[in-house]
């Protein structure tokens, strides 16, 4: 498995895990204390999550070929906004940190001006900020189990881009291609999983995500590519306060 993340960006996940669960912790508490003052029922609540997951890139020209996926991993911040006391309706949202990419091999003449000469092959490695924004519905079962589905879309925007690059013979490793990409992603998001209740204050949830990009990852000024889309396939694991 190729390793995406290098010390600095290691630092800087941790920093931002800390920092979700610091204000999730802080956001629960100020919730709990409005149910204690006489709320009926949750307004909102927040967890963390992690998705560990395949991504792939998706070229639909001639002369580009997708000749691998990327290990996709994502961390962040859930927010559920309920539509009713229930909970059982909920405008399902967050922010989060994901990293995915593909490699991708371009006949000569395309892809970027600096290896155009030669055949080239593109080990793409992608950092984005994303926002989902999604539907969601759940029904509970007589065990305590929750049963939820969602269904909605994202926005991405790029913040880190490197690619390893084999261009006849020459090789170049990470190689900053962030103004070849597109500053923002979007896509469908579909969702489905259940959840189940750790303690009387934490629930755990497992699930499956598919995201389906609609923009062109690559700006086609730049790499003469056509449309190349950004397809995620990626297990949900998280807690809620």
């Amino acid at each position: 498995m190729v390793k995406i993340l290098n010390k600095n960006v290691l630092s800087k996940s941790l920093i931002f895990v800390f920092a979700c669960v610091a204000l999730c912790s802080n956001l629960n508490a100020q919730t709990l204390s409005d149910r204690a003052s006489g709320e009926i029922g949750r307004k909102v609540r927040f967890g963390f999550k992690i998705d560990p997951g395949v991504s792939i890139m998706r070229p639909q020209e001639n002369g580009i070929e997708r000749n691998g996926g990327k290990f996709y991993f994502s961390y962040g911040i859930m927010a559920d906004f309920f539509l009713d006391e229930s909970g059982n309706y909920a405008i399902a949202s967050g922010l989060q940190i994901s990293h995915m990419g593909s490699v991708l091999m371009y006949d000569a003449g395309k892809g970027l001006d600096k290896y155009k000469a030669d055949p080239t092959e593109y080990d793409l490695r992608l950092q984005y900020v994303e926002v989902p924004f999604a539907l969601k519905l759940k029904t509970n079962t007589n065990s305590g189990i929750g049963i939820w589905g969602q269904f909605g879309t994202y926005a991405g925007f790029p913040i880190r881009a490197k690619a390893n690059v084999i261009s006849g013979l020459q090789k170049f490793e990470k190689e900053s291609v962030l103004r070849e990409i597109t500053p923002i992603n979007a896509g469908l998001l579909l969702g489905a999983g259940i959840e189940y209740p750790l303690t009387e204050t934490l629930t755990g949830i497992v699930g499956f995500n598919f995201q389906n990009g609609f923009v062109d990852a690559t700006k086609n000024g730049k790499w003469d590519d056509g449309k190349v889309n950004i397809n995620s396939f990626v297990l949900r694991l998280g807690v809620y306060f």
